[in-house]
């Protein structure tokens, strides 16, 4: 068993390498290997990092939006995303 578990983290860290320049690929497979996990154990985690690896995930890496607070005329408190 530990054989396996340990053939499928070599794997995914091999299939994770030339990938991990893109923004939300790498997101997705850590995403899927974490709800693999809790699914089905460490087989499950190795076939829903690949699932989420395909898929994607959210964008967190790159995320250039700020949010800036100013205070109007009439004193009240505005937050906007830029």
């Amino acid at each position: 068993m530990r054989s396996i578990l340990k053939t499928g983290m070599l794997a995914l860290a091999l299939v994770a390498t030339p990938i991990a320049a893109q923004a939300g690929t790498l997101e997705g497979a850590a995403i899927g290997a974490g709800s693999g996990m809790l699914v089905a154990g460490p087989p499950g985690a190795v076939v829903g990092g690949v699932i989420g690896a395909v898929v994607g995930g959210p964008d967190v890496v790159r995320s250039h939006r700020h949010r800036t607070c100013w205070i109007n005329r009439a004193g009240y408190r505005r937050c906007a995303w830029r």
